[in-house]
């Protein structure tokens, strides 16, 4: 079946910025397929969404399907845009919103399965969705109205205390986007990393409990705005990448981070 619609696959898509980036590009009148691995609440290194969260994140939305894939996957994404291809014809945008956070230890004392688990996850994650997508949106009807976005971090920009790991990874997430970006010239399709703050999910809560004694406002302290983020105020700046407006973005870094550092 084909639609006049657009058409987006999001990663990391039953909690936090990637859930509300479903309901925001629904809402804007896209079809939507919602991935996420639903590894549920015997995750390591901490719980994660079931596939029951992830339903509820597409219930009420007709053009909303859910497909369960770990972005550590390569082939499971590829099957997962073949699925939003087969339902809705085409594929426009790809969000990568997959991502774990890990640390509190310095870099010497860090294990190696938490590296691997980082890089496997929020790194290579975002290159297996780029190379699952990207080929889709260049057969599709339309490549110059096709972006690839993928959710970075302010550690893609900053060394964060006692996350090398997850620096290190949100800093590769950058360099695949801007790759990408060069990658692509003269087809139209467009990359951009959008890079939040502090925001108030799940994973900001699981960072505040990576240090004894810190609280989520400790943590949101260090942006201007002083509060955590919304994920809805993120995700405006997510929308505005994924749209025919955004091109001018091409290859950026969006900090959508409420002045972190400030």
């Amino acid at each position: 079946m084909s639609t006049s619609r657009p058409v987006a696959v999001v990663t990391g898509a039953a909690r936090g910025i990637g859930a509300a980036t479903v309901r925001r590009l629904a809402a804007a009148g896209y079809a939507v397929l919602a991935a996420d691995a639903c590894a549920g609440p015997d995750a390591a290194p901490y719980p994660l969404p079931t596939t029951g969260d992830l339903e509820a994140v597409a219930a009420g939305w007709p053009e909303v399907g859910t497909y369960v894939a770990d972005v550590r996957d390569r082939e499971a994404l590829v099957a997962a845009v073949a699925c939003a291809e087969e339902r809705w014809g085409r594929v426009d945008v790809a969000v990568a919103a997959a991502a774990v956070v890990a640390g509190g230890r310095p870099l010497w004392e860090t294990p190696d399965e938490e590296l691997a688990l980082l890089w496997d996850t929020d790194a290579r994650g975002v290159w297996n969705l780029a190379a699952a997508a990207v080929p889709a949106m260049l057969r599709g009807p339309d490549p110059r109205r096709c972006r690839f976005v993928a959710v970075a971090s302010t550690a893609g920009s900053h060394g964060l205390f006692r996350l090398a790991g997850y620096t290190m990874v949100k800093h590769a997430v950058v360099g695949a986007v801007k790759g990408l970006a060069a990658d692509l010239v003269g087809t139209g399709v467009t990359a951009v990393a959008v890079s939040p703050g502090a925001t108030a999910t799940d994973m900001l809560r699981q960072t505040a409990a990576l240090y004894p004694g810190t609280t989520v406002a400790d943590l949101a302290a260090h942006q201007l705005l002083r509060r955590p983020l919304d994920p809805d105020e993120v995700v405006a700046a997510i929308a505005l990448c994924c749209s025919p407006e955004g091109a001018a973005l091409n290859g950026s870094v969006v900090h959508a981070d409420g002045g972190f550092g400030g």
